[in-house]
């Protein structure tokens, strides 16, 4: 099992006026099935650095959940905890992936504007992933209908919409659909993980 650095989203629970870190269950349940172990991130930025510094962790995964704080989020902590671990990657020549918001940080660490956009949540839609078709899911509010020369396009949906972006010399990738909310996880999201990371299993 590899281990690889997880963002996390953040709760707002104002009963008890907290902010916590949280990170869905499925998330653990995809990643180990990819030959991975998570290890979560604290969106608190000193913590964060410290854990990245100390722990040996072999990649850099962004989970996906809300919206940045550039697009009206309410969670600048995790903006900033983000764009460490992103740094953190390119730094240490670690792969990094990230998933539907985590796609979006790595866009807009890029100089990517996003923009909002209909018909993008809750909703299944087919992309053209690399010259072939697919069915994805899609639980977002904002994307970008472009790219920059640091980033290639890798998929596009019917109307447009940028799905998946690669960074050109670095490893560095985002998708915009969330794997670990199909059922059964599919064949192929586990196959791109595992080779993304260069993970070896049993199956």
């Amino acid at each position: 099992m590899i281990p690889i650095a997880v963002s996390q989203r953040v709760v707002i629970d104002p009963i008890h006026d907290e902010r916590r870190d949280a990170l869905d269950q499925r998330w653990a349940q995809f990643l180990l099935r990819c030959g991975l172990t998570p290890v979560p991130v604290p969106n608190q930025l000193k913590a964060a650095h410290r854990l990245l510094e100390t722990v040996m962790v072999d990649g850099i995964f962004l989970t996906g959940g809300g919206d940045l704080a550039d697009y009206g989020g309410n969670t600048p902590e995790r903006d900033e905890t983000e764009r460490l671990m992103i740094q953190f990657g390119r730094d240490k020549r670690l792969p990094v992936l990230g998933v539907c918001r985590g796609m979006q940080m790595i866009q807009t660490f890029f100089g990517v504007d996003l923009h909002a956009v209909d018909g993008h949540v809750a909703t299944l839609h087919s992309t053209c992933i690399e010259g072939k078709s697919a069915e994805v899911n899609s639980y977002h509010r904002f994307a970008a209908t472009e790219t920059v020369p640091d980033l290639e396009i890798l998929a596009v949906a019917a109307d447009g919409i940028v799905e998946a972006v690669r960074h050109r010399q670095e490893r560095i990738q985002g998708v915009m659909w969330h794997p670990e909310r199909t059922v059964p996880f599919a064949r192929r999201d586990i196959s791109f993980f595992r080779r993304f990371f260069d993970t070896v299993t049993d199956e």
